[in-house]
């Protein structure tokens, strides 16, 4: 389950880029991931696979907008399926954008973009989904190449429901790992401009999975590949890594070992350190009510945090458990507020240890049902705290907008620093935001987001139409 406004109107008639894109870097290119154009400054990618492009509804968009020394900046660039250089064609319902990660394929030091089509279809099959690249250059992203379509796929299976990308093998490039549904595929890197990695090969051992969480939990310079999905007896998640151990057999992917967290659960996942040992922390929400048929968790959400250790998360440590009725955390815990329906680490106060904002999209406010909220939890050399936690609704002070029912404020959370101030801002996204989605951005301070002079984008500002569900998703 996926808990997934610019500043010049333009209509999604033609697939064309909206504006001009970012001035060119005049030096060599940063190589930061979510860097497109190289400038220094972190990009924002936002879809919008709700959008209309011209007749076809749902087609799906996705929304670039450029990073600078006062975050996201009047630049930006919205791209669909009819954009020059994209592959395929918008239609209805192809869902471009459903999903998104940034990170440079092909080495040239400019961060490209992977955008997954969730119900492309092929000559033969309907909705059987797709992924894309859209690279990087010294005039931000451009033109674009296919990833292979594994065999096998689904009529409506939603490839490319979600994808991240990290070095999973240690060789110094990038790779990225899809899903959806049943078919879960890893593509080695280094890629060609025409979206052909050095291989690829489907992930055996893994169940049905539409979240895909990429990070070093045990400081080996590779990243685990974490994938959770729910089964009969645990609907909550089963939740298992995949782990570099090569040597183990013939194949690409018996060169990795499975390592599974029992008393693990959760859906929504991110991996960063918390506790500043050197060791990637997986944070996990657990969004849902506690039930018969799906016991434990806490009435309203709760998210869990496994440490890392240089053998990875120990099965068996009592990982910390935090949520709204937890010491220091504001609110109360209520049936359904969805607390943990979007998780994001990063280091928002730049004190050296990653922090967690965790949506709680069904929050209500007040009278505002579903309006939402995002909660702020900050990280220590003793792990995640509730105390200090810092808490944000469409009516705090500061922030744009207001609190409206059922704009799903927090359906999203990323913390991305785009100021390059070595703060992390908070992106929020409101799903339902006047029905079509937005975003809101605050800014990443020594004592955490600011409130005040808070940036918030409509869909209809970025130039997408429809349905948008501008803000769902907001790349990893």
């Amino acid at each position: 389950m996926r808990k997934r406004s610019v500043l010049l109107v333009t209509a999604l008639t033609t697939g064309l880029l909206s504006t001009l894109p970012a001035t060119a870097a005049t030096a060599a290119p940063s190589r930061l991931a979510h860097d497109f154009n190289g400038d220094g400054y972190r990009d924002l990618a936002i879809g919008a696979w709700g959008a209309n492009v011209g007749s076809a509804h749902g087609a799906g968009a996705v929304v670039v907008m450029y990073g600078s020394a006062s975050g996201v900046s009047t630049k930006k660039a919205v791209f669909t399926q009819n954009s020059p250089g994209v592959p395929g064609t918008a239609e209805a319902d192809d869902r471009f954008g459903y999903s998104l990660a940034a990170g440079d394929l092909d080495g040239d030091g400019y961060s490209d973009l992977v955008v997954g089509a969730q119900y492309e279809s092929t000559s033969t099959k309907r909705g059987v989904g797709a992924l894309s690249v859209l690279w990087g250059g010294r005039s931000g992203l451009s033109g674009g190449g296919q990833l292979p379509q594994p065999s096998g796929l689904t009529q409506w299976g939603g490839y490319g429901s979600d994808v991240a990308i990290a070095d999973v093998n240690g060789d110094g490039k990038l790779d990225v790992t899809g899903t959806g549904q049943s078919n879960t595929h890893l593509y080695y890197g280094p890629f060609t401009r025409t979206g052909t990695p050095r291989s690829h090969v489907r992930v055996d051992e893994v169940g049905s999975t539409y979240e895909a969480i990429t990070g070093d939990l045990n400081g080996d310079r590779k990243a685990e590949r974490v994938y959770p999905f729910g089964v009969d007896g645990d609907e909550r998640g089963d939740i298992r890594y995949l782990t570099h151990t090569p040597g183990n057999g013939s194949s690409p992917e018996s060169d990795y070992s499975h390592v599974k967290l029992p008393n693990a659960d959760g859906d929504p996942g991110a991996i960063g350190d918390i506790n500043g040992d050197g060791y990637g922390d997986l944070v996990l929400g657990d969004y849902r009510d506690p039930d018969r048929s799906v016991p434990g968790g806490h009435k309203g959400g709760q998210i869990s945090v496994w440490y890392g250790s240089k053998n990875g998360p120990d099965p068996a440590q009592r990982p910390t458990v935090i949520h709204q009725d937890t010491a220091g955390v504001p609110g109360a815990g209520e049936t359904y507020d969805g607390f943990g329906s979007a998780v994001a680490v990063g280091d928002v106060n730049g004190d050296g240890f990653a922090d967690v904002a965790v949506g709680a999209s069904g929050e209500d406010n007040g009278t505002a049902k579903d309006s939402g909220s995002v909660t702020v939890l900050f990280g220590s050399r003793n792990g995640l705290k509730g105390t200090g936690a810092k808490s944000f609704t469409q009516d705090t002070a500061g922030v744009p907008g207001a609190n409206e029912k059922g704009d799903a404020f927090g359906l999203t959370v990323q913390l991305t620093d785009l100021t390059k101030d070595r703060k992390a801002e908070l992106i929020i996204g409101s799903g339902y935001e006047n029905e079509a989605g937005g975003i809101t951005v605050l800014r990443g301070t020594s004592t955490g987001p600011a409130s005040s002079g808070g940036k918030s984008f409509t869909a209809a500002q970025a130039g997408v139409k429809g349905n948008a569900a501008f803000g769902w998703e907001i790349a990893e």
